[in-house]
């Protein structure tokens, strides 16, 4: 979601710098882009080792409750091409599932703001066991759209929500934003996802799809452990 379907990862950075200053810490750009695809706990975590003398659980609700409000007070400005290539796969009738380390609840909010139902199923980071870059977001997904993982795209934007793409099985596409993607082992590497239809989708999973099903049957067992 955050980089890939809305551009709030300057919000998520704007909030952090903030909190370590209420603890007297100090926070870089440099360590904010160290956050940038991470799970919420482990962003934390890494709060935590900056200063901050907060729990775990009182960080993630304190950042995710400022980037809510930024988000209500500046708008949630979507990525390029995001919102018209969802609103393409559901009139295709392709299935779609938003995989997402944000919690739930923000997740929601910002799905609230597309105006259409653009998603079958919603795996939030705070319903996973293990946060990307693990498979199991991604295995989870596809379990709860009733598909194959061999089956599916995956579009991420950020280098630890790509290895966790790529670990699972998917077709991994990776459309940059804040981090390079380079050099990660993506199929696909896309400037944008502007002008991208569903059928540009159908024709990477057709060019990739087969070689990821034949290793599945193969080799299923490899594709919860981290890449």
């Amino acid at each position: 979601m955050d980089g890939t379907l809305v551009d709030t990862e300057p919000y998520w950075i704007a909030a952090e710098a903030p909190l370590v200053a209420e603890y007297g810490g100090t926070w870089t750009h440099e360590d904010a882009l160290r956050l940038v695809g991470l799970s919420l706990s482990d962003s934390a975590r890494i709060l935590q080792d900056a200063g901050v003398r907060l729990g775990v659980d009182e960080i993630i609700s304190t950042l995710t409750a400022r980037v809510i409000a930024m988000c209500a007070d500046k708008g949630v400005p979507f990525r390029p091409g995001a919102v018209e290539l969802l609103r393409d796969l559901r009139a295709a009738g392709i299935k779609t599932g938003l995989v997402t380390m944000s919690y739930r609840h923000m997740a929601l909010s910002i799905l609230d703001l597309i105006g259409f139902e653009a998603f079958d199923v919603v795996v939030a980071g705070d319903e996973v066991s293990r946060p990307k870059p693990f498979a199991d977001p991604y295995l989870q997904g596809a379990a709860a759209l009733g598909v194959d993982i061999a089956d599916t795209v995956a579009i991420e934007d950020s280098p630890n929500g790509l290895r966790s793409a790529i670990a699972s099985g998917a077709v991994a596409l990776g459309v940059p934003n804040i981090l390079p993607l380079d050099d990660l082992g993506a199929d696909a590497l896309w400037p944008t996802l502007a002008e991208r239809t569903a059928a540009d989708l159908r024709a990477l999973h057709a060019e990739h799809g087969p070689a990821k099903a034949d290793l599945a049957s193969v080799v299923p067992s490899e594709r919860s452990e981290t890449k």
